[in-house]
Formats: C-alpha cells, structure tokens, sequence
C-alpha cells in the first residue's frame, strides 16, 4: 500500500498537507489545485483510506485544565476570552469539551485524548502534568518540558516594549504594579521589567509593587505607593487592565492627574479599557485566538502523530489612549 510519503512526493506537496487533505481537516486553507493532485495521487497509487475516514469519525474530546478559579473570569476578562476562544473552536471542529476549573492535580483526570493547561501550574500541579502520557498544550504558561506543545504571548518582550516606550517619552524612573498567583513567584512581565529596566537605569526595587490579578488588588499597590512617599515615580508599568482600573481610582482620589502627573500602561485591552476615565493605554493581547490555536495545535498533533513540541506566540500590539502623553 502506498504511504504518505509516497503520495507527498508524486503532488509535490509536504506530508503533512497529505494528511490534513485526506483527513477533510476543516481548519485547512489550499487551493484547489493542490487538493485535486493529492487526491489523484492517492487513487493512482490506490491508498487505501478507510482508516483515515474511520478516524475522522471518531469524536475527540478534550480536557480544559484551568489553574485558575472560575470566579477569576469575572474579574479579569482576559481569561473569560480565552475560555471563549477554546469552546468555539471546539464546537466549530465537532470536539467535545470537558472542563475543570482550580486544577491542582488533586483530582482524577477525566478521560480525554488531549489536554488544555490554561495558566501556570504550580510545581507540585505541574509534576503531576508531566506524568501524562496524553498530548498536553499549556495556554499562558510556557513550559520547559520538551515533551509539550505551548501557546503564549511573549510578556518579557511586553514589559521592554512598555519600557522603551516610556524612555522615549524622556521619563527616567518607572514604577510597577503586577499580580502573582503565588507570592513567591513574580511572572515574566514583573521578571522582565525588573531586569530589563535595571541595565536601563530607569527602575528601583521600592518602585515594584505586587497583589493578585483584581482592581481591589491595583487600588490597594497603588495606596500603598502613594502612601510611601510623595516622591513616586511618573510613569507606571501595570500588569493588567483589571489592575490598572483599581490604580485609576486610588490616583483619581488622591487627585493624581493621569497623564500629567503620572502616565500609565497596562496590559490586555479587555473591553471596559476605552471605556474607563481616561481611556487605558494599553498592550492588547489576543487571548481568543491564543484559546483557538490552542486547540488546533492539539488536534493537528494528535492527527498527525507529530513528535516534536511547538511554542507559538501571538503578538501583541501597544495602543495608546488619555493615560500617556
């Protein structure tokens, strides 16, 4: 019986275009042409396709592990949209989708062909994950595992941008509110920040502030900051919109006038950030689509019986609104 291989050779395409062709992968953008000589090719060299077509019957289903409580979606639309991207994905490729929230390895797996790790696990979490023999895709969280395939956005690459911006509008000292899901571990945009913006001189160590992920948490950093010392800094670095909502409300009543005297910006242009007074700058992130190419990455794995691991990031764009000059 002919191979794919085989088949890839004689129309000239690449093995893996083989096989989402003749697996009628909905997901699939090529010409017309090139399906035509796939398909020729295969009945030339008389492929015998009914295991491929029994496959593509089979209803996949996979398991949705968000590290996270569902209750955080309601204050931090970045996650519900995440969420959003993964569940139409699933319905549009016909895949059933199971899903378990606050996921710390404490309870049975369900049974799945594929997993979706949204967040970053914690270690005893993460030691459990790394015993599973099901493809694994980690969403906001890059691992280290070479075993697994992750979709993120660069959040160091972020902070240096927020940082070279903020230089060139000739500011010399930058504060920073974050959040952590655990106060001994700071995550990439506060890790960046801090390095990147020491070998520019630009950073103090008592200008880093950090909560969790809510507006109570920004509102209550940036008090704390205010409180310290009327010589805070005159631009802010803040970890997320939701964040940087609470920040908004502890300036306005300490009658911090944004961008005057402090400009500000934050991270993932959740829908409310135009909307607030003034407007959010802000770094928007695409965490819909990070949820859809998530899903797809696991399915073209599992159907293609690839081996070796991808790390796709999706880009982020910087708009500028009313809290920079």
């Amino acid at each position: 019986m002919a191979t794919l291989k085989e088949i890839a050779q004689a129309a000239q395409v690449s093995v893996a275009t083989v096989s989402r062709v003749l697996n009628d992968d909905p997901t699939l953008s090529v010409k017309s042409q090139t399906r035509q000589k796939i398909l020729e090719a295969a009945e030339r060299l008389e492929y015998k396709v009914l295991s491929v077509k029994r496959q593509a019957n089979q209803r996949l289903t996979f398991a949705a592990l968000y590290t996270h409580g569902q209750e955080l979606e309601i204050n931090d639309p970045y996650y519900l949209s995440m969420r959003y991207g993964i569940e139409t994905q699933c319905e549009k490729l016909g895949i059933t989708l199971a899903s378990c929230y606050d996921f710390k390895g404490d309870r049975p797996l369900v049974s799945a062909n594929g997993l979706l790790v949204i967040g970053k696990p914690q270690p005893a979490t993460q030691a459990i994950l790394e015993q599973q023999e099901l493809p694994v895709v980690y969403l906001d969280g890059v691992t280290n595992d070479p075993r697994f395939d992750c979709v993120s956005v660069d959040l160091a690459k972020i902070s240096q941008k927020v940082i070279d911006y903020f230089i060139s509008r000739d500011y010399l000292r930058i504060g920073f509110i974050g959040g952590r899901d655990d106060p001994e571990y700071a995550d990439q945009r506060e890790l960046a920040f801090v390095e990147y913006g020491r070998s520019k001189k630009v950073v103090k160590s008592e200008d880093v502030y950090y909560g969790d992920f809510s507006s109570q948490a920004g509102y209550q950093c940036a008090l704390k900051m205010l409180a310290t010392s009327s010589d805070y800094p005159p631009a802010l670095f803040v970890a997320t919109d939701s964040i940087a909502i609470g920040v908004l409300r502890a300036l306005h009543e300490h009658g911090i006038k944004v961008p005057e005297q402090m400009a500000l910006i934050s991270v993932n242009d959740i829908p409310t950030a135009r909307f607030v007074y003034p407007a959010l700058s802000t770094v928007r992130i695409h965490s819909e689509t990070i949820g859809a190419q998530a899903v797809n990455l696991l399915m073209e794995r599992i159907r293609d019986e690839r081996t070796i691991p991808l790390s796709v990031y999706v880009p982020s764009s910087l708009q500028l609104r009313d809290t920079t000059i």
